[in-house]
């Protein structure tokens, strides 16, 4: 789902780069407020993984490309904000250091693989959690729901910002997205789900702690 440069237009590229900016700046501070040093090994721990995980992809259209994502996983455990704030770090590191994801294409893929898969994620696990219950059932269940719902969202929101910028007619880049990453989001639902279960049956207090 990197998007590289060359791609987007410049209404896109900066309308994206300054709700990013926003959105981590934001966090920056709720993290000055409420980031406990217990906080501090976790975040590090999931940007390692999810710096990881996104690094298999495979190309689908448009020069754009499907992965992983993790942040529903960081959403769930540590909040959405923590989650924007890790997902930025790992996608400007992948961009400096690997050309995974361009300079100018920064802010569209902090938008959509921070901002709305950690925020869809957080609030699909807590809607699908109210539904069900918060039984060891209920928790693996909303996450997978979150996974692939936060997958499945930020595919839309890069076919949007594909059309927008020209690259693509939406008829195409919509499906070709969106099936991909819907096939995608089993994946990662799986997996969110498989690393949740282990997190319950060893340090249950992980998901105890406060959110940001």
């Amino acid at each position: 789902m990197h998007i590289p440069d060359g791609i987007l237009n410049i209404t896109t590229i900066a309308t994206t780069y300054a709700v990013s900016a926003g959105g981590v700046g934001y966090g920056l501070r709720e993290a000055r407020k409420k980031l406990a040093e217990r906080h501090v090994p976790l975040m590090g721990i999931m940007a390692a993984f999810i710096f990881a995980a996104q690094m298999l992809n495979f190309p689908i259209i448009g020069g754009t490309s499907g992965h992983l994502i993790g942040a529903a996983l960081a959403a769930i455990l540590l909040g959405p904000w923590a989650a924007v704030l890790i997902m930025a770090c790992v996608l400007i590191a992948q961009s400096l250091i690997f050309q995974d994801g361009g300079l100018l294409a920064l802010g569209a893929n902090v938008f959509n693989m921070g901002i709305i898969a950690s925020f869809a994620g957080y609030y699909l696990y807590r809607f699908t959690t109210r539904l069900m219950g918060m039984s060891r059932r209920g928790k693996l269940f909303g996450a997978f729901i979150a996974a692939w719902g936060s997958v499945f969202l930020a595919a839309i929101a890069c076919a949007i910002e594909l059309w927008v910028s020209g690259v693509l007619p939406i008829q195409v880049a919509l499906p070709a997205m969106a099936g991909w990453h819907a096939l995608i989001g089993i994946g990662e639902g799986l997996i969110t789900v498989a690393v949740l279960s282990l997190v319950i049956a060893t340090r249950k207090d992980l998901l105890e702690l406060q959110k940001i």
